[in-house]
């Protein structure tokens, strides 16, 4: 008896009634990623509603259109929560509503105030260069060079609520790296910074960089309880999370982690614990982020890769469902938007999809009746009930 929860990090299905306020007006995530390609696409998350829930929230998805009749119940969520990070997101999927959207900095430089620096600086002996915001690729090439000559840190941030750290792992192991951002994580407390993030990367043969898969973020302690260390826990139900959720909750309700990097081991781990081949207890919520999305694609500006991404992990779900037990429920949702063809590199605030299959139970109903669904927190209490009704 297992309920997974899959969020496709970033993909969102059009600006929500309050994105003017952020200047996303227009975004829409999931249409951006299906023109950029011609034909067909998803073929599974198709067939569950993907393209159903998409015209019900005012929009025609390119090759992936509206079936007769869906396989899931489908609608399409609005966020309660100010903001549009990965936090907040996913602690309001999760059940935990916030109420004040979390600090941010001005993007130019200096990004991050000098006191702060100060104190990085002093407690991990580093020296720290950068400090505005920039594309993580984009901020090792310019100051890769430097940050090896000086033996620095790379620090920068987003639109969202972040300090990130870069270093080249020929100078500071990754391992070095973690204990820095944990120290630093300390100190991001006094400020209100919700993620400190490690990311250390190489340099490759012929002078350019690649990030490694040693990301580690390092959040900001939770507000308050979710479902996970509240209604879930109290019926007995084990939360295992996969990908970077362990990273997102601080271990907070999490049970069981599986901290596996990028969507081809999160996919294959998850094909695995449906499988039985990795095993957990029987009466499981199992939480997953597919990161590539939003990382690899979203905020690179990168429509096709986006596109193509989609078009993987939903032969991938399909694969995971069909080793699945009767009784099981696939759910699948996002945490905010991230459009391929929008304007900068940050997330967009958009409505996301809900599409949710119980195995071997008819399905394909319409949730919300072409109106969003007030809260991203409608998921949890659906696991709530899931659980609940099978005490």
């Amino acid at each position: 008896m297992r309920y997974y929860l899959v969020v496709v990090d970033s993909f969102g299905t059009g600006a929500d009634d309050v994105a003017w306020i952020y200047g996303d007006e227009g975004s829409n995530t999931a249409l951006s990623a299906s023109r950029a390609r011609a034909g067909r696409k998803w073929s599974f998350l198709c067939r569950l509603g993907l393209g159903n829930l998409s015209e019900e929230s005012g929009t025609k998805l390119s090759g992936c259109a509206a079936v007769r009749s869906p396989m899931a119940d489908y609608g399409f969520l609005r966020k309660a929560s100010p903001g549009k990070d990965t936090q907040t997101g996913h602690w309001e999927i999760a059940g935990l509503r916030v109420k004040s959207p979390m600090i941010t900095f001005p993007q130019e430089y200096p990004s991050f105030p000098a006191d702060l620096i100060e104190k990085i600086e002093k407690t991990c002996g580093h020296p720290v260069i950068g400090n505005y915001a920039v594309s993580g690729t984009e901020v090792i090439k310019l100051l890769g060079e430097e940050q090896s000559r000086k033996n620095a840190l790379i620090v920068y941030t987003s639109a969202d609520s972040v300090l990130q750290i870069a270093a080249n792992e020929a100078d500071i192991p990754h391992e070095e790296l973690h204990e820095i951002c944990r120290k630093v994580r300390t100190i991001c407390d006094e400020y209100g910074i919700g993620r400190v993030i490690a990311r250390p990367y190489v340099r490759n043969s012929d002078g350019t960089y690649t990030r490694t898969k040693y990301r580690k973020d390092f959040s900001v302690e939770l507000p308050g309880k979710t479902v996970m260390d509240g209604k879930l826990k109290e019926l007995g139900v084990k939360c295992v999370g996969v990908g970077k959720i362990g990273d997102i909750f601080n271990m907070q309700g999490i049970d069981l982690t599986f901290p596996d990097k990028g969507n081809e081991e999160c996919l294959a781990r998850c094909i695995s614990i449906a499988s039985g081949k990795t095993q957990i207890p029987d009466r499981s919520f199992v939480f997953i982020n597919l990161v590539d999305t939003d990382m690899e694609y979203g905020h690179r500006r990168n429509a096709k890769g986006y596109c193509d991404c989609v078009q993987r992990l939903s032969g991938k779900l399909e694969e995971m469902y069909k080793m699945m037990d009767r009784g099981d429920v696939l759910a699948i949702t996002a945490d905010h938007g991230c459009d391929p063809n929008f304007k900068g590199t940050d997330h967009t605030r958009e409505y996301v999809p809900f599409l949710r299959i119980e195995k071997g139970k008819k399905c394909g109903r319409s949730l919300g009746n072409g109106k969003p669904i007030q809260g991203f927190d409608y998921v949890a209490y659906d696991a709530v009930k899931y659980f609940t009704e099978r005490q």
